[in-house]
């Protein structure tokens, strides 16, 4: 097979996926159309339709956008095979139903932001960098039936400073999904469309418990302060910016408000307080958690900027005033 024969349909939404489209795009990949999310309402009265970050860069690029609200819609699915794609490329996307993983005659394949089978489902970069991991990666593997089970085609690992965020390892697979996706299709073309594959099963080697990635909503967002300071360090750092760690603040007033905090510092400063404590020492935000004092840096209340701890307790004087809920 020669690199012009093979006809490709992405399919991806956000960001993440729009760095894979355009290594495909800029390598002059055949992409055929792409398939990404309807327009979604925004503004404070949900009269605006917003653009997937995909459908714009797709749209500059002059190439077929397809939206469908269901993906097993008949029309859509007609209108999908009228592209005759032999392969299809997703990143960061729904789930799809047989009917279109299975149509092209090379198949799905999926750019997942981990070592599978780890970190299954939909934030695995965050639940990595929740769990302390070390290192992550990017993996290509075929769809099935199942959510993230497919024959894994290639991995690469990257490595998680202790002190990076979401947004650091966020950035880091973003661009190496994309040049994993690149060494995919050139396996695929050497293969004549069918290259070696391995099922997950038999990556497990040593693995003693299997981490899922479930979707992200506000109320696994929560901090735990009755955790050790460390893995109240990372749960902090695995959703910063994006969503955000948060807990409730009451005031002296018996008000309540939340608080997101983007960013600490571990300390081995063990103190006699229960876990949620607010001490200020030196000029320094801390709370306690299980074991050690953990050290505020970056937080925003609701309603407000992101700011510098500083800046947050010279705004408000009595802070020790307030309680952690």
């Amino acid at each position: 097979m020669e690199k012009k024969d093979l006809r490709i349909v992405f399919m991806g939404t956000p960001e993440f996926a729009v760095e894979t489209l355009k290594a495909l795009v800029e390598n002059e990949y055949n992409v055929v159309a792409v398939v990404t999310q309807p327009d979604r309402p925004v503004g404070r009265h949900q009269d605006t339709l917003q653009p997937s970050e995909v459908k714009k860069y797709a749209l500059e690029k002059g190439l077929p956008v397809l939206q469908p609200e269901k993906m097993k819609d008949p029309a859509f699915v007609d209108q999908l095979r009228s592209y005759k794609a032999n392969l299809q490329v997703v990143v960061a996307f729904r789930m799809l139903p047989e009917v279109v993983w299975d149509m092209p005659a090379y198949g799905t394949f999926n750019v997942h932001a981990a070592l599978l089978p780890q970190y299954r489902g939909a934030a695995p970069i965050n639940w990595a960098v929740i769990n302390g991991e070390t290192r992550t990666g990017v993996t290509t593997f075929f769809l099935d039936k199942d959510i993230d089970t497919g024959r894994v085609i290639m991995q690469k690992p990257f490595d998680v400073p202790d002190t990076a965020n979401v947004e650091y390892v966020y950035d880091g697979l973003m661009h190496l999904g994309a040049e994993i996706c690149l060494e995919t299709l050139e396996k695929i073309i050497a293969a004549d469309g069918h290259p070696e594959s391995i099922p997950q099963e038999d990556l497990m080697g040593n693995v003693k418990h299997l981490y899922d990635a479930p979707k992200l909503f506000k109320n696994n967002c929560e901090i735990n302060w009755n955790r050790p300071v460390k893995r109240v360090y990372d749960f902090i750092r695995g959703l910063s910016p994006y969503p955000g760690a948060w807990t409730t603040l009451m005031g002296p007033d018996g008000k309540n408000v939340d608080l997101k905090i983007f960013k600490t510092t571990k300390t081995d400063k063990s103190v006699g307080m229960r876990p949620g404590m607010i001490v200020v020492y030196k000029g320094v935000l801390y709370i306690t958690t299980a074991d050690c004092l953990l050290q505020i840096d970056e937080l925003q209340l609701a309603g407000k900027n992101r700011m510098k701890a500083r800046d947050f307790m010279n705004g408000n004087k009595n802070i020790e005033n307030y309680i952690i809920k």
